[in-house]
């Protein structure tokens, strides 16, 4: 397995951030051909979809095999490169390394920013999140009044069930700009399935972007592999994409850290009823023209829990400036400034924490490039606030009402979050 070879800085088109002092900490997104939103369209060329609505594809060193009649597209949420190709060198007989002998394996970038309710809206529409529109995890919606946790779609402070966004009149299925994949493909004739934990799989989020992509609510892994194996052998006189989204790891590293024996546990158990359940038992015919991609949508970052000065109760006089709380990530803010307290608040976040945040003006930060190419959302503007504030080292900000129970987060632009495996292998 070769070192990196993504650029520390990206090809952007304005010269605003190639301008900053971007540490070699700090990795900006490849979207010229080796992101994680060139993958879309990259499929879609396998499988023969003429109109689609990127024409964005890789571009890395080695072959992704031709003559395919279905993809299965692993998702692996917040598993780092960096992460992958130490656990394939220490565990040889992992099945990865099985399929690295025909397949190939690159780093990608995730994109901006480097979070699961963006990444998985562009794996569903093959567009950055500067055309979709959905910037965090945490995210003020001006046209509803409400600053929204775009996972749950409801208001950030609410901590019950009761009260989602559709009370304010939110409506996931009209709410993006962009087409979801499952048009263009179910177009082309291509069946597109998705395989989720039962918890989601009718979420808010995944009615934001799937369509009328034939749904699967799966429990364990087992329970989806077995499921997907029985899904190809009993159905093979048509393509189909498979979307196999796996949760586990990524809630585990949050709450014990993405280097915890909990965390590694969770990758080698997955890739063994991968191996066990589906590889090893599925029909020989149908290997031929399958194509497994495995991928994660960003990485994590270990952060100090309990540090009391990332805890944004304890500045009172820094969140006074700001017209409501920070929104986005806990280590990619996005900051709505009062009128008149715009140096105060720079002069605020570099003398109470110096050195460990980058501060972007957001409006250059879109103009640049940062959040993809294309027609920027009408709405991002207001989205994203006056300032962008980048966490380095392991830095991050905490302003919910409730204790901070994170260890491993992303968000943000450093290698552990933004470095991701791509591996493409014919079974």
């Amino acid at each position: 397995m070769g070192d990196l070879e993504i650029k520390k800085q990206g090809k952007i088109n304005s010269s605003y951030l190639k301008s900053l002092d971007i540490t070699d900490e700090f990795i900006l997104p490849q979207y010229d051909g080796q992101s994680i939103v060139n993958i879309p369209g990259t499929i879609a060329e396998k499988l023969g979809v003429v109109e689609f609505n990127s024409s964005s594809t890789l571009k890395i060193k080695g072959q992704i095999p031709d003559e395919i009649d279905q993809v299965i597209l692993i998702l692996f949420d917040a598993l780092s490169y960096h992460r992958f190709q130490q656990w394939c060198i220490e565990e040889k007989d992992l099945v990865w390394n099985k399929l690295l002998q025909g397949g190939l394996l690159a780093p990608l970038t995730s994109l901006c920013p480097s979070t699961t309710c963006a990444a998985i809206t562009s794996f569903w529409t093959g567009s950055p999140a500067a055309q979709h529109g959905i910037m965090g995890y945490e995210m003020w919606l001006k046209e509803f009044g409400i600053t929204a946790n775009m996972i749950e779609h409801k208001p950030i402070s609410y901590q019950g069930g009761a009260g989602n966004l559709a009370m304010a009149g939110f409506n996931p299925e009209t709410f993006l700009p962009v087409d979801s994949i499952t048009n263009s493909y179910q177009s082309a004739g291509i069946e597109v399935h998705a395989f989720q934990h039962f918890a989601i799989i009718n979420s808010g989020l995944s009615r934001l972007f799937m369509g009328d992509a034939h749904r699967h609510a799966i429990n364990t892994a087992s329970d989806m592999w077995i499921s997907i194996r029985e899904l190809l052998e009993n159905s093979t006189d048509q393509k189909k994409y498979i979307w196999a989204y796996w949760d586990r790891y990524d809630s585990i590293s949050h709450f014990f850290g993405p280097d915890s024996e909990r965390a590694k546990a969770e990758f080698l158990v997955f890739s063994r009823i991968f191996e066990e359940s589906f590889l090893n038992e599925l029909e020989p015919s149908i290997r031929e023209n399958t194509l497994v991609i495995f991928v994660a949508d960003h990485g994590q970052i270990t952060t100090d829990r309990l540090d009391p000065q990332y805890q944004l109760i304890n500045h009172p006089d820094f969140i006074n400036m700001l017209h409501i709380l920070p929104s986005g990530e806990n280590r990619l803010a996005y900051l709505h400034i009062k009128p008149g307290q715009m140096e105060a608040v720079k002069d605020y976040i570099d003398i109470t924490w110096p050195n460990q945040f980058l501060i972007l003006d957001s409006h250059q930060a879109v103009e640049a490039g940062l959040f993809g190419p294309g027609t920027p959302h009408p709405e991002i503007n207001s989205r994203i606030g006056d300032l962008i504030v980048a966490a380095k080292g392991n830095a991050y900000w905490w302003w919910a009402a409730k204790e901070n129970p994170l260890i491993g987060r992303h968000g943000g632009l450093s290698s552990d979050e933004m470095m991701v495996p791509f591996l493409a292998a014919k079974l």
